[in-house]
């Protein structure tokens, strides 16, 4: 696999009062670190997608790569971003992770993998089952294909922010994980101190 990491670092973290979630401490590390340990190990290189002054980030060593505008159109443009980056540096694949997701499956690309490969699909994304017999979504956590970035930024330019408005028509994976809720973000004050107790 040619597959280039992805950190989404680029939302505003209203819920937490604004600021990088991905600085915030964690069992005395950067919650940001807990995403890259375990992202590292599943690709060949790595950046972070955020937006503002990258020097916030340097202490972490990776390349940070801002959107194409600062209209902070949601995940899609960090997406692109991370497409444009890796299509320059040779990817033929992107693998993205949130920021704010510690506890993610350390097997997260190498099974997003298997199911586009398996469905002769260009993109995948990850779900969990639900107890009702349905199915949670998390389409930050996917793998995408390089040589979509133009459609994706012209899908932008027209005024698409959906994520599964984009990725749906031009056929997805659907690959489900198990886990104690593997992709458990944190939004909220009370959601660290939940992600604090469990990695403890």
């Amino acid at each position: 696999m040619n597959v280039a990491g992805v950190i989404l670092a680029g939302g505003l973290a209203t819920r937490m009062g604004g600021g990088d979630k991905g600085l915030l401490d964690l069992g005395g590390k950067p919650l940001l670190g807990h995403v890259i340990d375990r992202l590292a190990p599943q690709v060949s290189a790595m950046a972070v997608n955020a937006n503002g002054d990258p020097a916030r980030f340097s202490s972490f060593g990776l390349p940070v790569v801002p959107d194409a505008n600062n209209d902070r159109d949601g995940p899609l443009a960090g997406v692109l971003a991370g497409m444009d980056w890796a299509a320059e540096n040779g990817f033929d694949l992107i693998a993205t992770a949130a920021a704010d997701t510690p506890f993610f499956p350390v097997q997260l690309v190498n099974g997003l993998w298997i199911g586009m490969v398996s469905e002769d699909k260009p993109l995948a994304r990850a779900e969990t089952a639900r107890a009702d017999g349905g199915f949670d979504r998390h389409p930050t956590f996917g793998l995408w294909s390089v040589s979509l970035r133009d459609d994706l930024r012209a899908a932008l330019a027209a005024g698409t922010r959906k994520v599964v408005a984009w990725t749906d028509p031009h056929g997805c994976a659907r690959v489900v994980f198990d886990g104690a809720d593997p992709f458990f973000n944190v939004n909220t004050p009370e959601d660290l101190v939940a992600a604090r107790q469990r990695i403890a």
